[in-house]
């Protein structure tokens, strides 16, 4: 039978005490005078709330047993003991699963695991076909998260005439996206016959990939004097999506150097709000990369400049063949891969992930 160590229990009560404190504030209306502290608090409570209600359920059928326990031992009807046993049994089995759930909530886990993702592709080296290679990588994530129920908008794309995307960025909505898609971060080569290879022979491009745990206002604070802002006006290949007015929007953030654009809404506003969104995400991000530098299997898995020998993963498609390089893993799926089934993929990283961490058993 499985049971919590005292030092496991006396975190989960801990926990337990604080859900319970974050309670009494949210349901404070002076706590949303101050709307950074209110973020803060609802996203500590919302990370707690799983682990608290495993522990509660633990509680429970633990008094459950103890309580079909007694009636084993104390009562003199055969027929009443071997039904408090079954139930006992039963009781059993239901705190071994949640003591592992806990014991997997008990793990350091990442405070951003929670978030929604900002994904940035761009095509790299191997001209158009790069480009291409860069658009197929853009539906194979937004098909993954469509199959999630997760909702994607997009945010800002540069489009070629071919049917590809020099560069595009859009959002992931759903709670969990960035914790399955944290590790996609870096360049991912190609290898393949292109559209545009007339004497069918195979080529190798590469487009890079950017994930990145999108950021509340409240995260990061930017001061207007930091930032150049222009406006001009909005343009697709062929003549599509052109505006009639300088609705596209570009945004310098002038201590950093970065520079975002957006043009894919029709208002100006929209625009803005868009590209300070990613601003404030890029800006978080590189805060997070500062703090991680010290952590292995942030290092190993960390975003490449988009030249060849830096791959993450390569994708051959005579072979049918997708490999990880960072943790060995060759999956002959490719195309179920790029129809948005990454779960093996996926799966696969976190748990190595999660071996590289040497997390000691939370759980005696």
């Amino acid at each position: 039978m499985s049971r919590l160590g005292d030092m496991a229990r006396q975190r989960l009560e801990t926990a337990l005490e604080r859900y319970d404190e974050l309670s009494r504030h949210m349901s404070d209306p002076a706590t949303f005078n101050d709307g950074r502290r209110a973020a803060e608090l609802g996203r500590e409570q919302t990370e707690l709330s799983d682990a608290v209600a495993q522990y509660q359920r633990y509680r429970e059928l633990v008094a459950q047993v103890e309580e079909a326990s007694a009636l084993v031992e104390d009562s003199g009807d055969e027929e009443m003991q071997a039904l408090a046993r079954v139930e006992v049994e039963d009781l059993e089995a239901q705190i071994d699963a949640t003591v592992a759930a806990l014991q997997e909530h008990l793990r350091p886990r990442d405070p951003n695991d929670d978030r929604d993702v900002i994904v940035e592709i761009r095509g790299a080296e191997g001209g158009q076909e790069a480009n291409l290679w860069a658009g197929d990588l853009m539906r194979m994530y937004m098909r993954y998260a469509e199959l999630q129920g997760w909702k994607i908008e997009v945010l800002n794309t540069s489009e070629t005439d071919l049917g590809g995307v020099k560069d595009v960025t859009f959002e992931i909505h759903g709670r969990g996206a960035y914790s399955r898609l944290k590790w996609e971060g870096g360049t991912h080569r190609v290898q393949r016959v292109p559209a545009t290879e007339a004497q069918g022979r195979i080529h190798t491009s590469t487009a890079t990939v950017s994930m990145m745990p999108r950021a509340e206002e409240v995260d990061v604070q930017i001061a207007d004097d930091e930032l150049k802002i222009d406006v001009y006006r909005a343009g697709g290949h062929g003549g599509q999506g052109v505006n009639t007015t300088d609705s596209a929007v570009r945004i310098t953030h002038l201590p950093t150097g970065l520079v975002v654009t957006c043009q894919d809404e029709r208002s100006q506003l929209k625009n803005k709000a868009s590209a300070m969104e990613v601003l404030r995400t890029r800006l978080y991000e590189m805060e997070l990369r500062k703090q991680q530098e010290t952590i292995g299997s942030m290092r190993r898995l960390q975003v490449g400049t988009g030249e060849r020998a830096e791959k993450i993963r390569t994708y051959n498609y005579r072979e049918n063949r997708v490999t990880d390089h960072r943790i060995n893993l060759t999956l002959y799926s490719l195309d179920r891969i790029l129809a948005g089934q990454m779960d093996p993929l996926l799966d696969a990283l976190a748990e190595e992930a999660r071996r590289e961490d040497e997390v000691a058993p939370a759980a005696a």
